[in-house]
């Protein structure tokens, strides 16, 4: 009987070639996103996440909803650059610029990826600190030997599938914290469509959007996309590959803003509950101890330590990618060019690290450097998929140019906003 099912399934399938479902084509182009994905669950986020929810509770679930709305745009419009000139954005805006412009541009974008490293190597080493009382700087220092080791020895299939991975731990890490707390769900479905501005809760409010909307994030995806090679000759190769793309983008910002909307549920259940405020990542984790117990706190400090390892993969890939297309060239780990790209990021960031001495003070000035370089990266973006020049009769229809615009200028005033407020001496980062 069951050869005969086989058999019947075997002529079954060459009568019908196209029997792979929809789903299973769907899985194919999963991935790209997930390495975006990464970027703002980062431990920058999980500072911005843990002080919001300690301090105003489920309140300020909303900004998460509206900066992962406006990642999906953003990240969803860059993709469509790489797919339909099969250039990155580094590549685009080498092509597409004039050499100075193109050099400054590629440049601070290059201090952002550093910057953002910055922000990963600390995570992790803060994780070793909770885990096994590792030093900061030597934490740093294993952190960034592993990251350099994992992304020199491996293809993008291979690093797509240890991000995924990360990527469910952190997931499945938060979702048994939340096991352990009492969730007021409805007063949190009500905050997630509701905007709230509490007194004092703006600047929360600009950390939140700036760490989802990431200028390195941007070129990863461009290049991440465009480095599967499909056929750009093709019409319909375009519009299918455009298609998946949206897919792949919308799932795996969902997850992100998930993974986000746990941190501020798991706070404010725990820490706002109790009127504790959280202002630092060690600081969590010990008020976690006596709330929730021993292992939800081991397991917030293994969530963070795979937080910063797969974001500083991410992050020294997006250097690579730039980097590289200062000389026209897709990144690729065995070119020279990719590899200084990540060695200036995960080297200079460790260095910087090593001149630090308030790490909860080094998160603050990293997301700083990113608000500074996050509008030259958003704003050539839209002017490369706007533009009939780069995109032919995929450029941006006019609707689609002012919201991105837009979008840009909202990013825009908020991270100034944020700038004047850390100038001004309005956050305390001591």
């Amino acid at each position: 009987m069951r050869n005969l099912w086989l058999k019947l399934r075997k002529d079954y399938k060459k009568k019908n070639p196209k029997l792979k479902s929809g789903a299973f084509e769907l899985l194919k182009y999963i991935g790209p996103g997930l390495l975006v994905t990464v970027g703002f669950i980062d431990p920058g986020n999980w500072a911005s996440n843990f002080a919001a929810g300690s301090e105003f509770g489920y309140t300020l679930l909303w900004v998460v909803t509206l900066s992962t709305v406006m990642l999906v745009i953003l990240q969803h419009n860059v993709a469509h650059l790489g797919i339909v000139t099969g250039l990155c954005l580094s590549e685009a805006a080498n092509k597409y610029l004039s050499r100075r412009a193109s050099r400054v541009t590629l440049w601070s974008a290059i201090g952002a990826s550093i910057s953002t490293s910055l922000a990963e190597i600390l995570g992790g080493a803060i994780a070793l600190q909770m885990l096994f009382d590792v030093p900061i700087k030597i934490g740093a220092i294993l952190v960034t030997i592993f990251v350099t080791c994992m992304m020199f020895s491996n293809s993008y299939k291979k690093i797509e599938r240890y991000i995924i991975a990360f990527v469910s731990l952190i997931g499945l890490s938060f979702i048994y914290e939340l096991f352990l707390v009492d969730i007021q769900w409805q007063e949190a479905a009500v905050a997630w469509v509701t905007p709230s501005m509490p007194d004092g809760s703006i600047l929360i409010i600009m950390s939140v959007l700036g760490a989802v909307v990431m200028p390195h994030n941007l070129f990863l995806h461009s290049e991440v996309i465009q480095s599967r090679e499909w056929n750009l000759k093709d019409d319909k190769v375009i519009e299918k590959q455009l298609k998946y793309e949206f897919f792949d983008t919308l799932f795996s910002m969902v997850i992100g803003w998930a993974i986000n909307s746990a941190m501020i549920l798991l706070a404010a259940s725990t820490f706002f509950r109790e009127g504790l405020i959280v202002d630092d990542l060690q600081q969590a984790k010990s008020l976690l101890e006596p709330l929730l117990g021993a292992n939800a706190a081991i397991v917030f400090a293994i969530a963070l330590l795979f937080a910063g390892i797969s974001s500083s993969m991410t992050s020294g890939i997006a250097a690579g990618s730039i980097f590289a297309g200062m000389y026209d060239e897709p990144y690729n780990i065995k070119d020279i060019h990719s590899r200084t790209g990540v060695a200036i990021s995960l080297g200079v960031a460790l260095l910087i690290i090593f001149v630090i001495n308030n790490p909860f003070k080094g998160l603050i000035i990293s997301q700083a450097i990113l608000s500074m370089q996050l509008p030259i990266t958003v704003f050539l973006q839209v002017r490369l998929t706007s533009s009939k020049e780069v995109m032919g009769k995929y450029a941006n229809k006019p609707m689609t140019k002012y919201m991105l615009y837009l979008i840009a200028s909202i990013v825009t005033a908020l991270n100034l906003w944020l700038l004047y407020s850390l100038a001004t001496g309005w956050v305390v980062t001591d």
